[in-house]
């Protein structure tokens, strides 16, 4: 089996009507959280932070607050079996944009926010649904 190492973020904001929103990726019909692939010679916080920025389409990088938690799972791609290990990271955007464009090329076609419990509803995997449970917002 071949092991992979992932980095995603929770961007979360306080929407003082609404409480603690989540930004949330629309990829292959399916809501999900903003991750990606380690790449060659950067740290996992460097990925977290640049696949959040590429994913939603950001000109500048989100804030790393806290670590969250770590998940596992398997797949199958091309009749290769993948094991993948996704560090998760809270985080926060310094300036938000008029717009998210989100990151077509990865089949994401929406980027939205959501109140934390719409946020557990709508992801499409129970391991993110343990993600979201797990976001403490000091």
């Amino acid at each position: 089996m071949n092991t992979l190492k992932a980095g995603g973020g929770v961007v979360w904001r306080d929407n003082s009507g609404d409480g603690t929103e989540v930004l949330l990726i629309h990829r292959l019909g399916r809501w999900d959280l903003p991750k990606g692939k380690l790449e060659e010679g950067e740290t996992i916080e460097e990925c977290a932070v640049r696949e959040v920025r590429e994913e939603v389409g950001l000109s500048t990088l989100p804030k790393i607050k806290s670590p969250i938690d770590t998940t596992y799972h398997e797949y199958e791609r091309e009749g290769q079996r993948f094991g993948k290990t996704t560090y998760w990271y809270a985080m926060q955007l310094e300036q938000e944009p008029s717009a998210f464009r989100p990151q077509a090329a990865e089949g994401i076609d929406q980027v939205r926010w959501y109140t934390l419990e719409e946020a557990k509803k709508r992801v499409g995997y129970q391991n993110l649904v343990d993600v979201l449970e797990s976001l403490h917002i000091p």
